[in-house]
């Protein structure tokens, strides 16, 4: 089994604004660096781009989301907490609102499937209404 993930942002402004260039810009250094990173699988992607900007099942146009799937939950933990995506992360007050609510969800994965962004979508929403279950968690509770 691997760990899918999907974790949602709420846009400060248009993806296209002045505000979000510096964000924008960095999109494919911090994509490239997932891919090299120890126990990535795969990520979501757009049909004709190198990232997930245009792709959004929450039909809401300032939500981004990000999915991509690890051989384990450690991996995709030392790519988010302890790699040069911090970086960005710790810049993401000045891009995105604060949700209150789960913005992040992970699950267990089948080797060889790619989750849909439909299935993360409600394996999100899943976790927002029910908590952490087998069919949806987050890293406080891994199952």
């Amino acid at each position: 089994m691997y760990i899918a993930q999907i974790n949602i942002s709420r846009l400060l402004e248009p993806i296209d604004s002045i505000l979000l260039a510096d964000f924008v810009a960095d999109l494919d250094r911090i994509n490239a660096l997932a891919e090299q990173s120890k126990g990535f699988v795969w990520r979501l992607k757009g049909d004709n781009s190198n990232d997930a900007t245009a792709i959004n099942p929450f039909d809401d146009d300032m939500l981004l989301i990000n999915m991509s799937v690890w051989e384990t939950v450690e991996d995709l933990k030392n790519f988010a907490y302890r790699s040069d995506h911090v970086e960005v992360f710790m810049k993401r007050a000045k891009w995105f609102e604060r949700l209150p609510v789960a913005h992040t969800a992970l699950w267990n994965i089948v080797e060889g499937d790619s989750p849909t962004p439909e299935e993360g979508r409600n394996r999100l929403l899943y976790l927002r209404e029910h908590g952490e279950t087998e069919y949806a968690f987050s890293f406080r509770k891994v199952f």
